[in-house]
């Protein structure tokens, strides 16, 4: 596997910190976001923005690093929003239904205008539901 750069740039305020992310967000990298984000929580952030302009690529593993550490945040009182994900994580967000999650989007701008709504009456297969922290874990069956 090539290596892959990324660097990690931290500025904080008060409880609050600007990750600013350049490189590559993939398999070998993802576990230096990951600890980026949870030095944070240790630190007592509870306002992470992750702003990602220059970042140029990132695959599946830097979203599910995403959703942990979004996980972990709300969970001690905070939030954790991306700012500027680059095309490939856009397309994952839009893939997965997470950009409520991760990129500050109220749910209601997510849902279709009213009369783009099926009608009710018009049968639509059913789905399951999966608590996040299934997914997140690898639990989800």
């Amino acid at each position: 596997m090539p290596f892959t750069q990324l660097t990690v740039y931290r500025h904080d305020r008060r409880k609050r910190a600007l990750i600013t992310l350049v490189g590559e967000i993939d398999l070998g990298s993802a576990p230096l976001v990951r600890t980026t984000l949870a030095q944070c929580l240790h630190d007592g952030i509870r306002t992470i923005d992750i702003d990602l302009t220059p970042v140029t690529f990132c695959d599946c593993s830097g979203l599910n690093t995403f959703l942990l550490a979004a996980q972990r945040t709300t969970e001690a009182g905070g939030t954790l929003r991306l700012h500027h994900p680059p095309p490939t994580l856009a397309l994952l967000l839009d893939l997965t239904g997470a950009e409520f999650l991760l990129l500050g989007v109220p749910l209601g701008c997510l849902l279709p205008p009213v009369e783009d709504v099926p009608d009710p009456a018009a049968h639509t297969p059913p789905h399951r539901t999966v608590p996040l922290a299934s997914l997140l874990s690898g639990d989800a069956r």
